[in-house]
């Protein structure tokens, strides 16, 4: 039994360092850390999603959240971002997630029940650069999904979680897309169009792929 222990001791340790990773119409106008504009208890019922008219978008990124500049494979912490100057992450993750879901929303034809979307960022993972450049892993994006009445703040149905996961390119695979500007920002930027356009156009809305191990692991 002694001489099994140390060789699937070694196996585990190898998987779960390759593993584990730091882990995109009417006009449109945004609008950042606007008071009054917290869901209310009142809830009115949700139309089918391709009949909102965005009007306004409003991403909210918590200060509560934890930022981490670890360079590790997994560094822990609720945002990770190295792809801007070192500075304020929040306002730095807040300007992406805002430019992709107007973006995503421009695209779309607009519908007849003027609406707010508002997003809470709840997890904002990229890659360190020590994963990047290395195994890889997953852009770990997840948010806090809210459609209400633009003027009186009324809920339309019931917030919803969005788990918007995506493989990230690490190695070789990094360093060429990176050389014709498919950047962590682009693919994340273009990621999240794709996302909210689901949300809006999808009864079911958006669902992630099963990323696996690597996904597992990048939600501890």
């Amino acid at each position: 039994m002694t001489a099994m222990k140390t060789p699937m001791k070694l196996i585990f340790g190898l998987l779960a360092g390759l593993a584990l990773t730091a882990c995109a119409s009417a006009p449109v106008e945004t609008t950042r850390n606007v008071p009054g504009t917290a869901p209310t208890e009142r809830l009115a019922a949700a139309p089918v999603p391709s009949s909102f008219d965005i009007q306004t978008v409003l991403v909210e990124v918590p200060r509560t959240l934890e930022v981490s500049e670890r360079n590790r494979f997994y560094p822990g912490g609720d945002i990770v971002w190295r792809e801007d100057p070192v500075g304020d992450r929040h306002s730095q993750v807040q300007k992406i997630v805002e430019n992709a879901m107007v973006q995503g929303i421009r695209q779309m034809t607009p519908g007849t029940v003027p609406a707010q979307l508002h997003i809470e960022v709840t997890r904002f993972h990229a890659l360190t650069e020590k994963a990047r450049y290395t195994v890889g892993g997953v852009h770990s994006i997840q948010f806090n999904m809210s459609l209400r009445d633009p003027v009186t703040g009324q809920l339309f149905g019931e917030p919803k979680f969005v788990k918007a996961d995506f493989k990230a390119l690490g190695g070789k695979a990094a360093f060429a897309a990176e050389k014709v500007g498919n950047t962590q920002k682009v693919r994340i930027t273009n990621h999240l169009i794709g996302v909210i356009q689901s949300e809006m156009t999808q009864p079911g809305g958006y669902v992630a792929d099963n990323l696996g191990l690597f996904g597992a692991l990048n939600q501890l």
